[in-house]
């Protein structure tokens, strides 16, 4: 399993003209280089933060 995250699109431009650097990205439609990155899963039963407005 590849330790990169997969682009789909550019996000600056939306094209799919992607060609991987060795660090990230390079969008060849609008030459923007970018990286994605992996933050991990969310709970789904996780709680809304309190705001502290509770009494």
């Amino acid at each position: 399993m590849s330790e990169r995250a997969a682009a789909q699109h550019c996000p600056y431009c939306a094209d799919t003209n992607l060609w991987p650097l060795e660090e990230g990205w390079e969008c060849r439609s609008c030459l923007r280089a970018f990286s994605v990155k992996y933050l991990g899963l969310v709970r789904s039963n996780a709680s809304p933060a309190s705001s502290g407005d509770e009494q």
